[in-house]
C-alpha cells in the first residue's frame, strides 16, 4: 500500500510526472534505434554475429549496447565512445594545465570540457566505426552484404555509426536536462536490463528441460536468492559511507565566534566506502583490452595463450589480473576525485574543525588517511563483486545470466537505480511529504 501511495504521490507533481514521461519517452527511442539494421544488410543473416557476441569481451560490449552490437544497428558502438572520451579528458585533466584551468572556472569551465569530450566522442567513434564494419566483413557470409564489398558501404556506415553515437550522446543529455537525470547512465542500463529476461529464459530453460537439465527449480531458486544477496551486497557498497564528525563554532551577534565552542552546531563530513563508483571496473576492462591485441600481433605458441587466457573474462588469470587492477584504480580514481586538501581549506573557512585535529594541513592529512583506510576494503570488495560472474559459471550458470551476478552491469544497474530513486524522492520531499514520510502534514504539489 506504502509503494502505490508513493507512485500515486508522484503523479500529482506535474513537473516530476511530465519529467518521468520525457525520460521513458527517449528511452523508447534508444530501444527502438538498437534495432534498426544498418542499410545495406540482411537481417534475416545476422545469426554469425550474434553466436560472435554472445560471450567473451565480445559479448561484454553486447550487453552494454542491449543487444544494438550483435543487431548490426545503428546504434552498433551504443555511448561506449563517449564514455572512453569521458575517461580520457577527466585523466588528461591532470596532467594538461588547460584543461586543469577549465576545470577551476564553473559552469564556463564545464561547457569547454563538455565540447572537447563531444570532439573527441566523434574522433573515437571514426576510429572505431571501419573496426567494426571489417569485423561485420569477417563475420557475416558475403549474402549478407546487399551492395557487396564496396567503398560506398564503409564510408556510409562509418558515417551512420557516428551519427548514431552523437544522437545517443544528445538523448543522454537530453534525459538529463528534460528528464530526471543520469541520462547518460540511464541508457547503459536500461540496454544491460533489456538482455536480463532472455538471459533469465535460457537459465530456466537450461535447468529443467532437455537432456542436459540440471538441477532443475531448486537451482533456479537458489541462484535467484544469490542474485538478490548479491544486489544487497551491491546497494550497501555504494550506499556505505564512513561518518567524520564536524564541530562548527557559534557566532555571536556581533559575527565572531564565541569562545565557548560546545554550543555550535555538530555535522558529519561523509566519506563513501566506494567514492569512485564503477568507473575503477571500467578502467580495468579497458586496460584487459591491451594484452590480447598485443599478444594477437604474433603467431607464437605463447602469444596465442595469452591472447585465449585474456579473452576468456571468466577464466582464472583474467579475473586475478582483473581483480588487482580495479583495486589499483579505485585508489587512484579516488585520489583525483576525492579532494581532501579543498574539503580541508572549506572547512577551514567556514568555522568548522574535526573535533581533535587541527584545522588545514593537519585535517587534510586526517581525511587522506582516512580515506586510504577505507578505499582498502571498498577496493576488495568491489573486485570480489567485479569478479563474481566467474565464480558462478564455475557452478554451471550460463554465462549470460552470469554477467547479472556482479561486475560493471549489476554495478551500473544498482548505482544508476539507486540515483534515480534519490531524484525522484527529493522532488517528493519537496512538494510532497506523505510520498515518504509515515507522518507529517500533507503539502499541496507546486508544479
Amino acid at each position: 500500500m506504502k509503494f502505490i501511495e508513493t507512485i500515486k504521490n508522484v503523479w500529482k507533481i506535474e513537473e516530476l510526472k511530465n519529467r518521468i514521461l520525457i525520460t521513458l519517452g527517449l528511452l523508447l527511442v534508444y530501444r527502438f534505434g538498437t534495432q534498426v539494421v544498418l542499410p545495406g544488410i540482411d537481417a534475416s543473416q545476422l545469426s554469425n554475429l550474434a553466436n560472435q557476441a554472445d560471450d567473451g569481451l565480445l559479448g561484454l560490449l553486447n550487453a552494454f549496447t542491449g543487444g544494438a552490437f550483435s543487431n548490426a544497428s545503428i546504434f552498433a558502438l551504443g555511448i561506449m565512445p563517449y564514455i572512453s572520451a569521458s575517461i580520457v579528458v577527466q585523466l588528461m585533466g591532470i596532467a594538461v594545465p588547460y584543461l586543469q584551468k577549465l576545470q577551476k572556472e564553473g559552469e564556463s569551465g564545464r561547457k569547454k570540457i563538455n565540447q572537447i569530450t563531444r570532439w573527441l566522442t566523434i574522433a573515437i567513434t571514426l576510429v572505431q566505426g571501419p573496426g567494426y564494419i571489417y569485423n561485420l566483413y569477417g563475420t557475416l557470409p558475403q549474402s549478407a552484404f546487399l551492395l557487396g564489398d564496396s567503398i560506398s558501404f564503409v564510408v556510409s556506415s562509418v558515417i551512420i555509426l557516428t551519427t548514431g553515437c552523437i544522437f545517443a550522446m544528445w538523448l543522454g543529455e537530453r534525459i538529463t536536462d528534460k528528464g530526471i537525470g543520469n541520462g547518460i547512465s540511464l541508457l547503459i542500463m536500461v540496454g544491460i536490463i533489456a538482455r536480463l529476461p532472455q538471459s533469465v529464459y535460457q537459465e530456466f530453460v537450461s535447468r529443467v528441460s532437455g537432456a542436459d537439465a540440471n538441477g532443475g527449480l531448486i537451482m533456479i531458486l537458489i541462484e535467484l536468492f544469490i542474485w538478490f544477496a548479491i544486489i544487497f551486497a551491491s546497494v550497501m557498497l555504494v550506499m556505505a559511507v564512513r561518518q567524520i564528525p564536524v564541530q562548527y563554532a557559534r557566532r555571536n551577534a556581533t559575527g565572531g565566534y564565541e569562545k565557548n565552542i560546545f554550543g555550535g552546531a555538530r555535522q558529519f563530513i561523509p566519506l563513501k566506502l566506494n567514492a569512485s563508483g564503477v568507473m575503477p571496473i571500467i578502467f580495468a576492462q579497458a586496460i584487459m583490452f591491451i594484452p590480447s591485441a598485443v599478444a594477437g600481433m604474433s603467431d607464437s605458441e605463447m602469444a596465442q595463450g595469452i591472447t585465449a587466457e585474456f579473452n576468456n573474462i571468466f577464466g582464472l588469470w583474467y579475473n586475478v589480473v582483473f581483480a588487482l587492477l580495479i583495486i589499483i584504480f579505485t585508489y587512484f580514481y579516488t585520489a583525483i576525485t576525492v579532494p581532501t586538501n579543498k574539503m580541508a581549506d572549506d572547512l577551514k573557512r567556514s568555522g568548522g574543525f574535526i573535533p581533535g585535529i587541527r584545522p588545514g594541513t593537519e585535517t587534510a592529512e586526517y581525511l587522506d588517511r582516512i580515506m586510504s583506510q577505507i578505499t582498502l576494503p571498498g577496493s576488495v570488495f568491489l573486485a570480489l563483486i567485479a569478479v563474481f560472474p566467474a565464480v558462478v559459471v564455475s557452478i554451471g550458470v550460463q554465462q549470460g545470466w552470469a554477467l547479472f551476478f556482479g561486475g560493471t552491469s549489476l554495478i551500473i544497474m544498482v548505482g544508476v537505480a539507486i540515483d534515480t530513486m534519490q531524484q525522484i524522492n527529493s522532488y517528493l520531499l519537496n512538494k510532497h511529504y506523505d510520498g515518504l514520510m509515515k507522518s507529517g502534514r500533507n503539502r499541496k504539489a507546486v508544479a
